[in-house]
Parts: structure tokens; sequence; C-alpha cells
């Protein structure tokens, strides 16, 4: 599965964004690995170019250009998100046995990745302030999105092929109950700063699993 960025939710291999190495890209991707790590706390939008300026130590001008505009550079940004996302919790998860381990190992990485409140959670975060906003990034969002549920379907479905789930259990609705669960969780965390929300997500999750055995 791939966005229209490019950026890829399945194991087939692909270059980092970074990878062509340069001057200008190692300097850009300083910029981005930055502007990301920021936009996790203080949110997408929020990102301009004169902050990062100041955290990268670049004049406003030397950094514009590098982007042009603060659309661009949220996008690359965004971009950059996904592609961790994907590096960190989808691929490895294809990379363990067919079936329910695969759905596990899945559930894990994604639930590590919000617990320690990592940069590539961000192009989840980021909904909730584009989700209504026609554009380029609004874009990007619903393509990352629509891949990830994707890969959660096709991920379940190898349980059902396995014989660890039930021959009628329906993987989009799967998908879109674990996907609600790994939100709650992201809120119940970060927000409400909950001590129990990690066993609580546990609990929702085996029970979503039950459900389909």
């Amino acid at each position: 599965m791939t966005s229209g960025a490019g950026v890829v939710l399945d194991a087939t291999a692909r270059p980092c964004l970074f990878d062509v190495v340069s001057k200008g890209e190692l300097t850009r991707e300083t910029i981005v690995v930055q502007g990301a790590e920021i936009a996790s706390r203080i949110g997408l939008a929020a990102l301009t170019i004169g902050q990062l300026a100041g955290r990268v130590e670049m004049s406003k001008s030397g950094l514009f250009g590098h982007f042009r505009s603060k659309e661009i550079l949220q996008l690359r940004v965004l971009e950059y998100a996904r592609e961790r996302f994907a590096a960190q919790v989808v691929r490895p998860a294809l990379r363990v046995a067919r079936g329910e381990p695969r759905v596990r190992t899945l559930f894990e990485n994604w639930l590590a990745c919000g617990r320690r409140g990592d940069p590539s959670c961000l192009f989840l975060s980021a909904v909730m302030e584009y989700d209504d906003q026609p554009g380029v990034i609004h874009d990007e969002l619903v393509s990352a999105h629509r891949d990830l549920m994707d890969a959660i379907v096709q991920v379940f479905r190898t349980g059902i092929a396995e014989g660890d789930f039930r021959r009628d259990a329906d993987p989009d609705q799967f998908a879109q109950d674990l996907y609600g669960v790994m939100l709650a969780f992201a809120y119940s965390h970060r927000l409400l700063r909950d001590a129990a929300a990690e066993t609580r997500t546990r609990r929702a999750f085996e029970a979503l699993l039950g459900s389909a055995r």
C-alpha cells in the first residue's frame, strides 16, 4: 500500500525520505525531524517556520529556502511521521508469523508508540486539526489513515486464513474497533494522564480478540 506521497505501509522496502545524502538533504532532514518533535507536542497546525528556525538555529529566510511555505513544511513533517509509524509499527509486525501473533505485534508496537509519545503518532493526532479543512494536508491524512486501516484489515485476514479467528469474522469491523481502542488509549494516556489507560487498553484488545475467535 502506498500513499500519493509514496509512503509505504507494507513490508516492501523503499528508501527513506532522506536517503539522498547531500548537505541540503541532511539539512532538510534535520529540520523535518525537529519539526516532527515540536508538532507532536503542540500540533501540526501550530508549527511555523519562525518557530522551527529558532530550534534548528537557522534564519527564517534560510529555512524558507528549503520549503518555500509553511504548508510544504507541515506536509513534509507529516510524511516523515507517517513513514516513521510504518517503520516502527506496521512493518515489524509483517515480519512476525501470520495470524494472531502478527495482530498482537501490531498492537504492541502501536501501544509502545503511543505510550512514549513518539512523533510517528503525529499523523494520528493531526486528524482533529485537519478533519474539516480541505487541502493537501487533509488529503495526505486521508490517504495515511486509509492505508493504516487497510493494513489492519490485511493483518487480521491472515488470522482468519491461519484458523486463529472465525471464518465469518469481519476484518473491516475488527480494523475499526482496534482503531477505536488505540485512539481511546491516546486520549486517556496523553490528555487525561490516566494511570490505568494501558491496562484498560489491553483489556479492550483481549476482548476484541476473544470476540473474533
